[in-house]
């Protein structure tokens, strides 16, 4: 069954000179718009903290093809506003899990500003292509609390971009509405919208979080679907596969 997922996964990859070689490259792309103060932040790093260390997470790095993924978590806002939080670390543990999640909790916010997700997108494409490492895959974990595009590269653009270097981009449609979670009602079906325009390639999915508590868990969900990619069951869960077209209006 390995050897089938690692010849597969290998099909996906083009061929790289880069000498560190594991199962996944992930860029966690996270909101830091103006819609999200600094206490849901705190919130939303308090919840990627505690997914990458939860033992659900860290079976599903270790019983990877390797047992080790590249991760980065990036915050992005304007056209001009995308900030590292903490650069590319391989995870192969609860040691370097737990010093990436201390990391992230301890950086101070850098990014601001209205919408720019396709310039956010381009970001993390460029991130992945120039780092150091060859993943079996590579994927971009986009979340956010709306699917408007104020300024910057249009999202159509960037999303093409990235599929054509065989990139998957993932998302994590934020539905929340209580303090320190965040979200703000919308005119338009988000996670339709998120899968219309913005999610692509080789099993990608939407999740939805709608709720403080469920923050953390729909992380972790997210995390073991991209790390144990494909599933072990074949049909499990696609959370939401590509809807309709969806109409965006101004919030």
């Amino acid at each position: 069954m390995r050897f089938f997922a690692l010849l597969f996964a290998a099909m996906l990859m083009p061929v790289s000179g880069h000498a560190e070689e594991l199962d996944l490259e992930l860029v966690l792309l996270a909101d830091a718009t103006g819609s999200i103060d600094d206490a849901e932040i705190r919130f939303q790093r308090q919840g990627y903290a505690a997914a990458l260390t939860h033992p659900q997470v860290l079976e599903a790095i270790t019983g990877s093809l390797t047992g080790r993924i590249a991760l980065t978590y990036v915050e992005w806002g304007d056209e001009f506003s995308q900030d590292v939080v903490v650069p590319w670390t391989v995870i192969d543990g609860a040691e370097s899990a737990g010093h990436f999640a201390k990391a992230l909790l301890a950086a101070p916010r850098k990014a601001y500003g209205y919408n720019a997700i396709g310039s956010a997108l381009s970001k993390a494409q460029t991130l992945i292509e120039e780092n150091d490492i060859t993943g079996l895959r590579r994927v971009i974990d986009f979340s956010a609390d709306s699917a408007n595009n104020w300024n910057g590269l249009p999202i159509e653009t960037a999303r093409a971009a990235a599929l054509d270097a065989r990139i998957t981009i993932n998302g994590l449609a934020i539905l929340c509405r209580e303090r320190e979670c965040s979200g703000r009602p919308n005119a338009y079906d988000l996670e339709a919208a998120f899968a219309e325009r913005i999610v692509g390639g080789p099993g990608s999915f939407v999740i939805t979080v709608d709720g403080r508590d469920s923050f953390a868990e729909a992380v972790r969900k997210k995390l073991i679907l991209e790390i144990a990619w494909p599933p072990a069951h074949p049909g499990e869960p696609r959370e939401k596969t590509p809807a309709q077209s969806a109409q965006i209006r101004p919030e």
